[in-house]
């Protein structure tokens, strides 16, 4: 795998984003649910959500670097407060 230049960070996280879409698989079989209508009035279920939250987390890191607003792994606390609002209102 030298020729991918792995590190630890990225490592962890397709192994983070990996362990989401195994639990949200499981979460599916076990639980299956209806679509709901958040305040983006359109029907989403809990994997739609998670797809909004990864890519507006990508977004907020994206633009966490180009404003320098304060140390990178502060994004990461804005990303959390993002996904509870994504999961809980959207």
């Amino acid at each position: 795998m030298a020729w991918m230049a792995w590190t630890i960070p990225t490592a962890i996280f397709f192994g983070v984003i990996a362990l989401l879409l195994i639990t949200f698989t499981i979460l599916a079989i076990k639980y299956p649910e209806t679509p709901r209508v958040g305040i983006l009035r359109i029907e989403t279920t809990r994997g739609d959500r998670l797809f909004i939250t990864l890519l507006g987390s990508a977004f907020i890191n994206l633009i966490w670097l180009g404003l320098e607003v304060a140390p990178q792994p502060y994004a990461l606390l804005a990303c959390l407060v993002y996904a509870v609002a994504v999961f809980r209102w959207v």
